[in-house]
């Protein structure tokens, strides 16, 4: 518990002071987020704002990971290197990309395919490690290995995690579209896998996990430096995370689901990113199936901004929906604990909610 405590609050330390001292920083060498000119109008007046800040929230959860091993007590593991490499490697492909952004005074960065092969190479090489270096289990699974234990074998179970990581990835570099709601729902989201892997620590004769101590420590790392950012994040925002903080914080999301063995239950923690994800999902494909739209923008929080929510009022809805899926998610992961009878009256509710 010590080592939780110390690694979110080391980590809150140093990305709240860090991102104080980027902002003026990047101000002054002229390193500002272009607006989409297709986007509300009210983020118009956001053109210019710094970017880059996911440098603060990456280097403030790295600190807090490492400052939490200086005590005897604390061991490093394989799986708790090899998650928080995939975090700082994803943190420099969105750096580049955010770079070119910025650079070139535009609100493109890398191309598709250049931004693909960075995050393909990222989450192939986590997988890999992660199973053959850190000898996760090769089975897909709700709560622990053995429910409800689909073993794929080492090659499939590398593909489907290698999916995984691009596809969260994505999902919160889509959410990050409002201030402070990316860097929020994080926050909500890491303090789950905080408490999962710390049951699972607690537990070690009722799951397969070797690591979960030093995984909690990186999930409440992340916690801490998203709350952190958050100060300064929060609307009206004086810095944004950009590809640099959202590519990171999706990789460590599916990263800790995939290390943990809750890999369902991930799109549960993470119903948020799910949501805005179908939402241009549904977008693009009806357009380009009937020519019509959905929704008046997309992602879905540009909708309700344009229907004429106060940009607060959606992050606070959003964080609330976030808050309840994640409590759902943690409900789920005791209720199997205590017996798995609970959990298979609940899937059907499950079910719904992501439907």
């Amino acid at each position: 518990m010590i080592a939780l405590l110390i690694a979110a609050g080391v980590a809150m330390g140093v990305s709240l002071v860090g991102t104080r001292v980027l902002v003026p920083w990047l101000r002054a060498h002229g390193v500002g987020q272009p607006i989409r000119l297709d986007g509300p109008e009210g983020h118009l007046t956001k053109a210019g704002t710094p970017t880059m800040g996911g440098v603060a929230i990456v280097v403030g959860a790295v600190a807090g990971y490492l400052v939490s091993h200086l005590r005897s007590e604390t061991i490093v593991t394989r799986s708790g290197i090899v998650l928080v490499m995939a975090i700082v490697a994803a943190s420099a492909v969105g750096l580049m990309d955010d770079w070119i952004k910025v650079s070139r005074e535009r609100n493109l960065g890398l191309n598709k395919s250049a931004k693909i092969i960075g995050l393909l190479g990222v989450a192939i090489g986590f997988s890999i490690l992660a199973m053959y270096w850190a000898q996760t289990s090769p089975v897909i699974a709700l709560t622990r290995a053995e429910f409800p234990g689909i073993s794929l074998g080492k090659i499939l179970w590398v593909v489907w995690a290698s999916i995984l990581v691009i596809a969260t990835a994505n999902a919160v570099n889509l959410t990050d579209g409002l201030d402070g709601l990316a860097s929020g729902s994080a926050a909500i989201g890491f303090s789950a896998f905080v408490v999962i892997g710390y049951w699972i620590f607690r537990h070690p004769e009722d799951y397969d996990v070797s690591h979960a101590l030093d995984l909690a420590i990186v999930a409440a790392a992340m916690t801490g430096a998203c709350i952190g950012f958050l100060w300064w994040n929060a609307p009206p925002a004086r810095i944004f995370m950009g590809d640099t903080g959202s590519l990171a914080i999706g990789t460590a999301f599916a990263g800790l689901a995939l290390l943990l063995e809750t890999h369902l239950l991930l799109p549960v923690i993470g119903a948020l990113y799910v949501l805005e994800t179908l939402s241009v999902i549904l977008q693009v494909g009806s357009y380009r199936i009937f020519g019509r739209r959905v929704f008046r923008m997309a992602p879905i929080h540009h909708h309700f901004e344009l229907v004429g929510w106060p940009e607060t009022t959606v992050l606070i809805r959003m964080w609330i929906i976030n808050g309840i899926c994640v409590a759902f998610a943690l409900g789920v992961f005791y209720a199997d604990f205590i017996g798995l009878d609970s959990v298979a009256l609940i899937q059907p509710a499950a079910l719904r909610c992501l439907l």
